[in-house]
């Protein structure tokens, strides 16, 4: 079959299909970590950033490429986890700049929206890095150039791209040695190409299911598992405000604050022409009425949920919410003050930790569950500050913040890059209030270089890596750059990676230890640290994260 332009159908038939192909696939790509560790997430992460596209894409009733462009462009980027998800919005982004101008796309168009997309996603990249995500893309806009003066027949075009694609994620082992280690190609590049593939299936006419259904995942909440007298407010209420004119980042704020003033569980996602809401309330009547002062509403939905808690889950805002869950430090009305502070944490003794050492807000998340940019921005507008700094305390969030802090204009974000928990603390007891944050910025920065961490986890599979030969449900001990220790002895897996990440420069070890473990343990680690090391300070902490039994500092 020959196919000669897409039209608005079509478009939205392929981006709706390659979104649930990825969303099917994410477990099977998830499995592609290099590290075999229990939180690999870069399928899941993705999933949930295109995700975020094709509920907006699958909500507009009468679309023009125009409407579908934004939609995708806006729900993506909004909702980008991790670092492949947020190379995958600015992929998106990137296409899209270029196709909204049209009524109709062929092979010419494609191709400069394919230029653009890699053009704009290499651009958000520090230090852009090949066998990943971006070589598959640049594969694939390469073929895209060099085909676009060959045919105009959009069927052959794509397939051929398909094909050079898969070619090159073939070889992003032979460009990441690490990933050659771990015998798997990059989880970014195969995630794309799930996409890719699912939008050429609705391109040949493949029958494929369009619709997106609501599937559980981590910290859904389903309403039998709430009793009744839980609900605090007990009507699920969505609804789209069609603007009259774009809201002001003032009035944005605004409108989430009357929200939160009348219920909970308070998703807002705006954009130029259209604000998505969520909320729960016991009077729905006064958030519709509120929202009337900004525009025509549609797709009104409320759900009593104080009668359903027996047979449905709550909707996909709660779970976005519950997910995320968001916990602010301060007041609800906090006073303006020069500099905040917003970390991301998990565990409830790292976030006691956090707040004592003065953050404002703490967003819920980590290596888990990756908070997504829009969660970034809930966060940044809960904080009254004028310079506001972000702590992510992972590397696969930097991203995520960064491009939160390009999306704000009426506050200085600085993303302070710290990959692992021990460094956001030692940044925070750098902090001085009295400074300036530029000043703050620099001694952050500078203290947080001086911080090793390791973590001790579990292989969620046998591989080999960093010249170790590690078994599925082994021990790991996993340094800042490298995996330290493997064994079956948890005790003796812990003290090895220490043994390897103490030098004579050190002088303070800080053990975390999680929500698997208890004090009594971890006491007995820190003895055994101190025997072996007598001129270290060791000291004892409880974490409460999940996944990883101890979390461990040396500076």
């Amino acid at each position: 079959m020959e196919v000669k332009t897409i039209d608005t159908e079509l478009l939205k038939k392929m981006f709706l299909a390659g979104a649930k192909n990825l969303d099917s696939k994410k477990e099977w790509i998830n499995e592609l970590n290099v590290f075999p560790v229990p939180d690999g997430d870069t399928g899941t992460n993705m999933s949930m950033t295109i995700m975020s596209a094709a509920k907006e894409v699958a909500a507009i009733e009468e679309p023009t490429i125009a409407s579908l462009s934004k939609a995708i462009s806006s729900g993506s980027l909004r909702g980008a986890r991790g670092n492949s998800g947020v190379i995958l919005s600015q992929l998106f982004r990137g296409f899209c700049k270029v196709i909204k101008e049209y009524d109709e796309l062929d092979v010419r168009i494609l191709n400069d929206a394919c230029q653009k997309a890699v053009a704009t996603a290499y651009k958000a990249v520090m230090k852009p890095k090949e066998g990943t995500i971006l070589t598959v893309a640049k594969g694939a806009a390469d073929k895209a150039a060099e085909l676009a003066d060959e045919t105009d027949d959009i069927v052959f075009y794509m397939d051929a791209i398909i094909k050079e694609a898969d070619r090159v994620l073939d070889l992003t082992p032979e460009m990441l040695p690490v990933l050659k280690q771990a015998g798997v190609v990059d989880s970014g590049g195969q995630g794309l190409m799930q996409v890719l593939k699912g939008a050429y299936d609705a391109l040949i006419g493949k029958e494929i299911d369009y619709s997106l259904e609501e599937t559980p995942s981590a910290g859904k909440v389903a309403v039998e598992d709430q009793p009744e007298e839980e609900i605090k407010f007990g009507y699920c209420t969505e609804f789209i405000i069609m603007l009259n004119k774009p809201l002001t980042n003032k009035e944005e704020a605004e409108y989430k604050a009357y929200l939160e003033s009348i219920g909970d569980s308070i998703v807002v996602v705006a954009d130029d022409d259209i604000v998505k809401t969520h909320v729960h309330t016991n009077d729905p009547g006064l958030a519709i009425q509120k929202a009337l002062s900004h525009g025509a509403l549609s797709r009104i939905k409320i759900d009593n949920m104080r009668e359903e808690h027996q047979e449905k889950l709550i909707k996909d805002a709660q779970k976005l919410a519950e997910s995320q869950k968001q916990e602010a430090v301060a007041e609800p009305e906090m006073p303006h003050k020069d500099m905040g502070i917003i970390t991301v944490s998990i565990g409830e003794g790292l976030n006691e930790i956090f707040r004592g050492l003065g953050v404002d807000y703490i967003i819920e998340g980590g290596q888990t569950m990756n908070p997504s940019t829009e969660d970034m921005l809930t966060a940044i507008s809960k904080v009254n500050a004028d310079h506001i700094f972000i702590l992510p305390n992972n590397k696969n969030i930097i991203m995520a913040a960064n491009q939160a802090a390009s999306l704000t204009e009426d506050k200085e974000i600085i993303v302070i890059p710290t990959t692992t928990v021990p460094q956001g603390i030692t940044a925070l007891v750098n902090f001085i209030p009295d400074r300036s944050a530029s000043e703050n910025k620099a001694t952050m920065e500078e203290e947080i270089s001086l911080v090793k961490t390791g973590q001790i986890t579990y292989a969620v599979r046998d591989t080999e890596i960093d010249g170790k030969v590690i078994k599925q449900d082994d021990y790991m001990g996993i340094g800042d750059k490298s995996i330290l220790s493997v064994g079956t002895d948890l005790m003796a897996t812990t003290l090895e990676m220490v043994d390897q990440m103490v030098d004579e420069d050190s002088a303070i070890v800080s053990i975390y230890y999680g929500s698997d473990m208890d004090e009594e343990a971890a006491n007995e680690v820190a003895a055994k640290i101190e025997e072996q090391y007598p001129d270290l300070e060791v000291e004892v902490n409880d974490g409460g994260q999940p996944i990883y039994y101890y979390i461990i500092s040396i500076e």
